[in-house]
């Protein structure tokens, strides 16, 4: 599939259609590896991948995935490149669309992202901002619905920091048809506008209170408490105990709940190892379907 925006960087960009079309041709992809490999459908593209701050799941999953499809990736960190000595972000976007066929940044503000798409002539993806982690959520609402064979009516409770990763998610939701309800302590909810937008398409509830989150839901989700942009040591008093996901909380939701994070986690702090480790987890898969999912959109990002 081809989608009709040039970028990715928040997945508001994506029609309903074209998210739930990303996933099933993840899946597709999944299952044509395990069977021997994917076909060269991107060979001699490249990917140019920067790095403001350290990686292992977008890193691999981007690197090797461009690998399985028969293309190239050069990773780049802020100091391999003139930005660490001045050059603004618009000249490098314009610099690197001369060389590249597609452009992935992880960054530690949005408005970066924002500058570089306006700048570059090639499709730019978001590979993690302060505000979204699309790729995130592909990857997680592909696992969702390997393990529940559907999106659309599930209910997905959230706890903890309504966060970059929360409001992709929101955004996910919406596209799929999913429920969401969020928990979070006062002054930590998810960015207003992106509730407000995806409100016209599903039931986003906000409460601070975790039982009322998980109560019937299908899927438990948290992340770690110190998002890319505060490390405030501090605010872990704002959560625990009560926005930790255990085995008590995860009892309130429905018997065959998942529980997923995104990774990496703090153990016993939003999570404790008796859940993450648990039959209800299935982190690992969702970490794994992060390589599906980046395959399926450099496809259709990349490929003419």
């Amino acid at each position: 599939m081809k989608l009709k925006t040039k970028d990715l960087l928040t997945l508001a960009e994506l029609t309903p259609k074209e998210f739930v079309g990303l996933i099933d041709h993840s899946i597709k992809l999944k299952k044509e590896l395990k069977k021997g490999g994917n076909k060269p459908i991107l060979k001699n593209k490249t990917l140019t991948m920067i790095f403001q701050k350290p990686s292992t799941r977008t890193r691999v999953s981007f690197e090797i995935g461009m690998y399985q499809l028969g293309g190239y990736a050069i990773n780049l960190s802020s100091n391999d490149m003139q930005l660490s000595r001045g050059e603004s972000i618009e000249d490098t976007a314009k610099t690197l669309s001369r060389y590249t066929d597609c452009i992935m940044a992880r960054v530690y503000e949005h408005k970066l992202l924002d500058k570089l798409s306006e700048h570059a002539s090639v499709p730019v993806i978001n590979g993690l901002s302060d505000s979204f982690h699309p790729c995130q959520t592909l990857a997680d609402f592909m696992t969702i619905k390997e393990k529940k064979g559907k999106l659309k009516g599930l209910k997905i409770a959230w706890i903890g920091d309504g966060n970059n990763v929360c409001n992709s998610m929101i955004y996910g939701a919406a596209l799929s048809g999913v429920n969401m309800s969020i928990a979070t302590p006062k002054g930590f909810e998810p960015d207003k506008t992106v509730v407000k937008e995806s409100k016209k398409s599903t039931n986003i509830e906000l409460t601070t209170d975790p039982l009322v989150a998980t109560k019937n839901a299908d899927v438990v989700v948290t992340d770690t408490y110190f998002s890319i942009h505060n490390n405030d040591s501090k605010r872990i008093k704002k959560f625990l105990p009560k926005y930790q996901v255990n085995s008590k909380l995860m009892n309130t939701a429905k018997k065959n709940a998942i529980f997923m994070h995104c990774l990496p986690a703090k153990r016993n702090q939003e999570v404790t190892s008796s859940v993450i480790d648990s039959s209800q987890s299935v982190v690992w898969d969702e970490a794994e379907n992060r390589l599906h999912t980046q395959k399926a959109l450099l496809v259709a990002l990349i490929r003419a």
